[in-house]
């Protein structure tokens, strides 16, 4: 039995409905037990129990502060151990990512895992395309982001979800392994381009200040800034061939993808 964790979430959602897809029958798992899913709060542990799971599909446990998310990998990883799960396939975050500031529980999460007793395989998820476009701003006819001149290699969250499908399904190809899935650079010049609208460079300062006024959790304006500055300064925009090896094909266009997921005019 293939288990996917968190299935209320966008990733998790995706990641089951491409099972299903491929025909695998998963069990969905969620906090609520929503749309019959098995009810699994890694906040309450009376309720993790992965008896009966060969592989479990541990979708990264939310945006939050870094020590509520490991609390939760821990819960998690102990009940597999314990449950005697026989792979987990983890969605971690790309390499390229060290420096972002939500990167420090993912690696926690990758050292617990190759530390455990379980077999596992490290998914190093790129940041999404949909991400990318959201984080762009209307400012009249123009397209403004504080990514300058700066690539991302920006990936469409359901070929992350296909690609983690893909070795949900066939665990014993993939033991050990960790992927780096990344697409092809993009930049937001290349999504005004598609649009055929301007595109107008905001400063890091600007967009710092945009966040402040915004309505969002403490944790989440140091966050962002990071992927704004991350991308802006080339630490984001290295390409590789993981993720077109697993789907076997080539992977989506992420310009279209990320235009597709702008904020409203």
């Amino acid at each position: 039995m293939i288990l996917v964790t968190g299935t209320t979430g966008q990733l998790g959602g995706a990641i089951a409905d491409a099972l299903t897809t491929r025909g695998a029958a998963p069990l969905a798992s969620n906090r609520s037990g929503q749309g019959g899913a098995r009810r699994i709060d890694f906040d309450d542990p009376d309720t993790v129990s992965f008896v009966g799971v060969d592989t479990l599909v541990l979708v990264s446990a939310g945006e939050t502060e870094d020590d509520v998310v490991i609390a939760r990998h821990e819960t998690a990883i102990t009940a597999a151990e314990r449950d005697r799960v026989q792979h987990v396939v983890y969605t971690s975050l790309t390499s390229a990512g060290d420096h972002l500031a939500f990167a420090l529980a993912h690696r926690w999460t990758e050292r617990r895992l190759q530390r455990s007793s379980l077999s596992w395989t490290i998914l190093r998820n790129g940041l999404y395309a949909e991400l990318f476009g959201s984080l762009l701003s209307w400012s009249g006819d123009s397209l403004g982001s504080a990514f300058g001149d700066g690539a991302l290699a920006a990936v469409a969250r359901a070929d992350l979800a296909e690609a983690a499908a893909v070795v949900a399904m066939s665990p014993s190809d993939h033991v050990g392994r960790g992927y780096d899935l990344v697409g092809e650079p993009i930049t937001a010049a290349q999504v005004a381009d598609r649009l055929a609208v301007p595109h107008r460079t905001v400063s890091l300062a600007e967009q710092r200040m945009a966040l402040a006024e915004a309505a969002l959790e403490p944790f989440q304006p140091a966050m962002l800034m990071s992927i704004f500055t991350g991308v802006r300064l080339g630490f984001l925009d290295g390409a590789g061939d993981d993720l077109r090896t697993l789907l076997g094909r080539e992977p989506a266009d992420t310009v279209a993808v990320a235009a597709a997921s702008l904020p409203p005019r």
